[in-house]
């Protein structure tokens, strides 16, 4: 335990310095220092600025992703090659072909799971945080002085302290209520949040070719499996917590919106409808033939030509 506080140790003094700045921010506009809601938009605020730090990582990901819907087709070709055959030589080879494959084409599964990996710390970082000031009443190893610990520590948004977990109310014969409510909503629209995230890229942003391959059986997987974890770990985390979860979970869900709107995979349905608004907007011609689209260049503006008079031109040509 030691080891890991150490490591969270910069993170928490990063994440307490954020949030007590957003705090004050808030609290210098005239809202209570010690109201719920003030700990709430502070919260939404270390949100923005900790997913704006991530969006270099996240164009990185899409490059990736792009990348990896490239090679499906030759991956698909090597999994062909040694369907059927399971002995251990042709395990290895199989392995050895797909490992040169994404060294070749400069790719790796892992990445889309980057962000994701990255917000950890970020989000056990503020669990200790939280969960230090709440429970054991403790100061926080930064900005987070005792007076500011106690005043998150008796926060109250809708009724429900945000130190508060749905497991605990539970535990205490569903008092106070008002947490169970506030919990409950918040991991339904977390679990609906995360879903429909995964739909989004499942349903819009996949070409045919990749839907024929195995990475779309891992999104499918990942479809059902991440909001199943949002639903069973939430009953155990505080409400503050919930809320970071959640504002990160609106985040991704916009972001991948825009993302799909703007930049689609190329054959996905997202691919299709992006050409079919250009082209209505005369921005892109679309070649049934070839099933393919071009974008329609502005015509250049050509300078306009002083008038000359008659002797003037009769020169110029006799020149």
């Amino acid at each position: 335990m030691d080891l890991i506080g150490t490591l969270l140790w910069p993170i928490k003094w990063v994440i307490e310095l954020i949030l007590v700045a957003f705090h004050s921010l808030w609290t210098f506009v005239g809202l209570d220092p010690d109201s719920g809601i003030t700990w709430v938009l502070s919260i939404v605020g270390l949100v923005i600025v900790v997913r704006a730090a991530l969006i270099p990582i996240f164009v990185r990901q899409i490059k990736n992703q792009r990348r990896m819907l490239e090679v499906a087709p030759q991956l698909k070709k090597i999994q062909d090659k040694y369907k059927g055959k399971k002995d251990q030589f042709s395990r290895e080879a199989m392995s050895r072909e797909t490992m040169e494959l994404y060294k070749k084409t400069g790719t790796n599964p892992l990445s889309s799971c980057l962000p994701l990996l990255l917000q950890m710390p970020i989000f056990f970082g503020l669990f200790s945080v939280l969960n230090d000031a709440s429970v054991h009443d403790k100061p926080g190893v930064g900005a987070l002085s005792q007076e500011l610990a106690d005043s998150f520590a008796h926060a109250v948004f809708l009724g429900a302290p945000l130190s508060s977990t749905f497991i605990e109310a539970w535990n205490n014969g569903g008092q106070p209520w008002q947490t169970m409510v506030v919990a409950s909503v918040m991991i339904v629209l977390m679990t609906a949040s995360q879903f429909i995230t995964q739909l989004q890229i499942v349903s819009k942003n996949m070409s045919p070719e990749t839907k024929a391959s195995p990475m779309f059986r891992q999104q499918r997987i990942l479809l059902y499996l991440l909001p199943l974890v949002f639903a069973f770990s939430g009953v155990a985390f505080p409400i503050g917590v919930m809320f970071y979860w959640l504002v990160s979970n609106f985040w991704t869900m916009g972001q991948q919106f825009v993302v799909i709107r703007n930049m689609p995979t190329p054959g996905s349905e997202a691919a299709k409808a992006r050409e079919a608004r250009l082209a209505k907007k005369g921005k892109l011609v679309v070649d049934e033939k070839q099933d393919s689209a071009v974008a329609v260049e502005e015509p250049k503006k050509t300078q306009r030509q002083q008038p000359v008079s008659k002797a003037r031109a009769k020169k110029q040509s006799g020149k």
